[in-house]
Formats: C-alpha cells, structure tokens, sequence
C-alpha cells in the first residue's frame, strides 16, 4: 500500500481555489486500491482539533488554525507537517510520500521534514506559480516568498511543476543543487454534464444575463488577474454584450480604486456577481458565454483556464507563457498595449459561426491532447 500524503490545500473536496480543484479530482479520478490518500483539513472550529475525517476512503485529520488572513495557510502548512511524524506512527503507514503544494514555510520546512526523512518518507514539492511576483504583497513580503522558494526547493526529493515555464524557472535558478523536476499539468473534464438548474435560472434572472450575450471572467480578486485592464478595455468596446465577472470580491482598497480608475459603475455591462462556488453553474455560465477573458499574468497552469478550454468556445487570454503553453493555438491574445483588448472584443463579434466553431473545436483537442484528468492520473502513478 502507498500512503500519499497532501499538504497545502484546506481539506478534501473544499470550495475555494485551485489547490482545493485539483485535490478533489486528483483523488476522484485515481483508481490504484493500492493507494491510500490523506488530506489534512483546515478548520476554524477548536472543537474540531485533532479528529480524523473520512471522506470517500479519504483520511483527514482536522487541523484547528485561528482565521488569520493571509497567514492562516503558513501556519496550517507548519501545523500539518509538524503532526505527520505522529501520525505516520500512529497510523503504522508504509510507504509514504508526502507532497506538499505552495512554497509557504521556508527555514522551517528542513526542520519539520527531518524526522519524517529519517522515517523514510519521499517529499515532493509542487512550487505552485512564482508567489514573490504577485502584485498585491508588499515588498518585503515577496522577499520572504522567495526565500521560502528557495529553503523549499533545496530541501525536497522531487519538485513537480504544473507548467512547463515554471520548470524551466526552477532548473536553471537553481541548478547548483541540482534537483530531480517534472512536469504534470493540472486536469480538467471534456464537456462535462451541466444541468440547467433552478439556481441558474435565478441567478440569470437576478442580473438578468443572456445566455450567449456576454462575455465571462473567473478568477481571484486580485491585480495580477488584471481587471482594471480588461474592464478598461470592454468599457470602450460598443458590445451590447454584458462582461460578466466572477469573483469574491470584496469591497477593499483594490475594489475602490478599480472605481476611482475605470469609473465602470456607470456602464450598466459590467456585472460583478461574486463568488460562484457550484461546479454545475459555473460550468453552465462557461459553456453559455459569447467569450472567455483570462487576465491571469503569475502562475503556472491555472484551473480556470483549463476548465474555460473545455466549455466555452472563444478563449481571449492574457499573453503570459503559462497561458500560451496551456492555449496554444485554440486561443486569441491579448497584451497590456493600448487598445489590443478592445480590438480583439471588436474582431470576435465579427467572427462568422464557423470561425467559433473552429475555435471550440481547438480548444477541445487541446485538452484531449493534454489536460484530461485520466492524463495527469497516469502521471501521477508513474511518480509516487
């Protein structure tokens, strides 16, 4: 039996982002009985501290972390890695590979994996993006990232990189400590099931969208996505479509100045409609979208993206390496230069039927070719 240990998501089948996406399906989909899967699980609950769940033959050890912003995840990582030499013991696990997702904990990450070493335990790091690069941390906050980077990188067994850019990135920064690296992309589902709902129709009816009619955004609410970009850029087209954006966001400093710098509350097109955490609906307002815009500029392979290229037919991303990797040629482009966003909104509402068709068609094949699920499964297996 091996025992595959992951750490750095907030628990097994959790709503939130895409740690959470791709633990929930990487399992789904895994079909070895001769694989067992432990997922610590966040909680905010004291109560909860120290209980083991069980989800679909999943263990879960709850982990209590007060809710501390963005800290809250370093902590929880710490936390989980500090309780896995007890457990394993505990649990008489054999064969153990623990794989860790994100580069949060830094100098103590050679101290908590130590013991578990010396157990025997193979340690796996996904390095996830390039965290230090986000636009919304402070200097000195990027600073610490990219020194956990680097402690993370020198310290693990094997490094599993979601992009092919982001691999690139790590063998030749550093390529002194000469570490063993891969590529598996994350998953997604070809043309997936979509019920179309009760909830959809009330929530089509309560910004009164039309199906086809708009344009669609999903992502975190946060500059690197580019929003002020992409709303600038809609605001100028003459569309009658609506741009339809799916976000948690929240109405912070970023959100005012995006008021103060686009003025977009007096364009009756632009719909923030928050969060949108049921898989069925967020797939039905993909499949139902004139066009996808993807704004993401750090990262590796993003799960949105992935999930766009399998339901929606015309995909308008930003034109950074990992979007080009992942679209190819199924997908249209955009820059930061003036005026490109809008020209390429214009050229698609001119697009004939069958030029959507061939979009669609390219974007399908893309994922078949390389992003399925039963693909990255396979991968997986061939590493633990």
């Amino acid at each position: 039996m091996h025992n595959i240990i992951i750490i750095g998501a907030r628990g097994y089948k959790s709503n939130y982002g895409g740690w959470e996406t791709f633990v929930t399906n990487l399992i789904r989909n895994y079909k070895d009985k001769k694989t067992k899967f432990h997922v610590p699980e966040l909680t905010h609950e004291k109560g909860l501290k120290n209980q083991i769940l069980f989800k679909d033959n999943v263990s879960c050890p709850e982990i209590y972390v007060k809710d501390l912003g963005f800290i809250t995840m370093f902590i929880y990582a710490i936390k989980a890695l500090q309780i896995m030499p007890k457990y394993i013991k505990d649990n008489n696990l054999k064969n153990v590979v623990i794989y860790i997702l994100g580069c949060r904990m830094g100098p103590f990450y050679r101290i908590l994996i130590a013991p578990l070493k010396k157990m025997g335990a193979k340690i796996y790091l996904n390095p996830d993006g390039l965290e230090w690069k986000r636009e919304k941390w402070s200097w000195w906050i990027k600073k610490c990232f990219k020194i956990s980077e680097k402690c993370m990188v020198k310290n693990s067994d094997l490094i599993i990189c979601d992009s092919k850019a982001i691999q690139d990135y790590i063998d030749k920064t550093y390529q002194k400590y000469h570490k063993k690296t891969t590529f598996i992309a994350y998953g997604a589902y070809l043309n997936p099931l979509i019920n179309k709902a009760e909830e959809i129709t009330s929530l089509l009816q309560k910004y009164h969208i039309e199906e086809h009619n708009y344009y669609l955004v999903v992502g975190r609410f946060v500059p690197e996505n580019n929003y002020e970009l992409i709303i600038k850029e809609f605001m100028k087209t003459k569309t009658k479509k609506d741009l339809i954006i799916v976000s948690n966001m929240e109405e912070n400093k970023f959100y005012q100045q995006l008021i103060t710098k686009t003025n977009f509350l007096n364009d009756k097109r632009i719909k923030f409609i928050g969060p949108v955490y049921d898989k069925n609906t967020l797939n039905y307002l993909r499949k139902n979208a004139y066009a996808y815009i993807h704004g993401h500029s750090a990262g590796g392979t993003n799960p949105s993206l992935l999930e766009a290229l399998s339901l929606t037919s015309l995909n308008i991303l930003y034109n950074a390496v990992y979007n080009v990797e992942v679209g190819s040629f199924s997908s249209l482009y955009f820059s930061k230069k003036e005026d490109d966003l809008k020209r390429i909104i214009e050229k698609t509402e001119k697009f004939s039927s069958e030029e959507i068709l061939k979009y669609d068609k390219l974007a399908k094949e893309r994922i078949k070719e390389c992003y399925t699920w039963d693909i990255v499964v396979k991968k997986y297996q061939k590493i633990w």
